[in-house]
This record gives C-alpha cells, sequence and structure tokens, in this order.
C-alpha cells in the first residue's frame, strides 16, 4: 500500500496525525501487508519572514481567534498529543517559521531512503514541537539529519544551497494544491482514500483495512 502523507513541520495536527497514522500501522501492519510511506511537503505560511512570527498574534491575526480561545486550542492540542505519545511542549513553540527549507532537507532524505525520510520528519517534528527550535535554521536542520543517520556532508550540501531540490518541493506542493489538498494533515492511500486531519488511531487503521480490502478485492 501506497501512502503520502502531506504535512508541514509546524503544524502540530500533523505530529498528531503522524503519531496516530504510525499507531495503526502497528495495529494492522500484519493484515495489510507492505506499506511504502512517503512525506510530501505543504507549507502553512509559504509568505512568512526569515525572523519568523510570535505564535501567538499569528494564530490570532490569521484566525481571528481570542486569547481565550487559542488558549483553549492549545490545551486541546496538547490532551490529543499525549492521547498518542507524542512528546509536544505547547509552551516551547513561542515562534512559527518558514519550512521550505526543511521541506527540500526532507526531499532529499526520501532520494537517501523511506527509512531516513521517516526519521527526519520525526527529528524535525521533535525539535519544533518538542524543544521550540526553529526548523528553518541551519543547524537544527543539521541536528535532524544526524539523528536521522543521514550522511552529514550530504545533508550540509542541501541545507547551504537554497536552490538544491527547491524546484522539485514547489512541483510537488503545486502538484497537491492541484488535487485539492487545502489543509493539513492529508493522508493519501493508493491515490484513491483522503484520510484528513489528525485523527484517531483508530479511524487510521479502519480506512487502511478498508483500502487494503478493495485492493485485494481488486
Amino acid at each position: 500500500m501506497q501512502i503520502e502523507f502531506v504535512s508541514d513541520v509546524v503544524c502540530p495536527w500533523c505530529a498528531i496525525g503522524l503519531a496516530s497514522l504510525e499507531q495503526a500501522l502497528a495495529e494492522v501492519g500484519p493484515e495489510i501487508g507492505p506499506v511504502s510511506l512517503s512525506f510530501q511537503p505543504f507549507e502553512l505560511n509559504p509568505q512568512m519572514v526569515p525572523e519568523g512570527e510570535e505564535i501567538q498574534a499569528h494564530l490570532a491575526r490569521k484566525y481571528g481567534r481570542s486569547p481565550a480561545e487559542l488558549g483553549q486550542a492549545r490545551q486541546a492540542i496538547q490532551q490529543r498529543a499525549e492521547a498518542v505519545g507524542f512528546p509536544m511542549r505547547t509552551e516551547h513553540r513561542s515562534r512559527i517559521w518558514n519550512t521550505f527549507d526543511a521541506h527540500r532537507l526532507l526531499h532529499w532524505a526520501g532520494t537517501v531512503g523511506e527509512a531516513e525520510q521517516h526519521a527526519l520528519k520525526q527529528a524535525l517534528l521533535l525539535a519544533y514541537h518538542r524543544d521550540g527550535l526553529n526548523p528553518a535554521a541551519p543547524e537544527v536542520l543539521r541536528a535532524a539529519a544526524a539523528q536521522a543517520g543521514l550522511d552529514a556532508g550530504g545533508a550540509a550540501a542541501v541545507i547551504d544551497d537554497p536552490q538544491r531540490f527547491a524546484a522539485e518541493v514547489r512541483q510537488d506542493q503545486a502538484m497537491w494544491q492541484q488535487a485539492g489538498i487545502q489543509s493539513v494533515p492529508a493522508v493519501i492511500l493508493n491515490r484513491r482514500v483522503l484520510v484528513s486531519g489528525g485523527q484517531p488511531p483508530e479511524v487510521f487503521a479502519q480506512a487502511l483495512r478498508q483500502v487494503a480490502a478493495e485492493t485485494a478485492a481488486g
């Protein structure tokens, strides 16, 4: 089964959705057979300035929510993250950043291997959502690549050259937007079934079983 996980590094629901998907795969894996998981780019804030923006001000401006509403949303996100075992620390996320360079590095990791890309995605999600680090900072990207077991020289070559894989990332982003993806996470199973949002593990498990059964039936 082909699973394409469209997401952004600074999206909390993407971290929750990935943890839920991983739990579902651990449960139904023996039933559905081999799975190929790839991570696809989506920028929540493609016009974000290099220095980033204070997150509360950004969310208030973008969604028109009051401080009380933002606090409630933050609490709900924290609880959902805890429920799926993702170590999110919402109090550490004081700013939101541009993520284009992270997507370039993820694209490169995908050319190295599926496991390497998955490990890098996890490292970047933890760097931002657990540790509050800037996923656009070269030193953070290098550290994440090292944690994922990627070649340091290869990673540096991508991080230090803003044109490496830039066209490929933009092309992939445009493809998913043209396919109708307007919010993330968006999880596409065999290019047939879309699971939107940070759903609970049981929702992913049901969708995985459904697609596997339909594929087996031809």
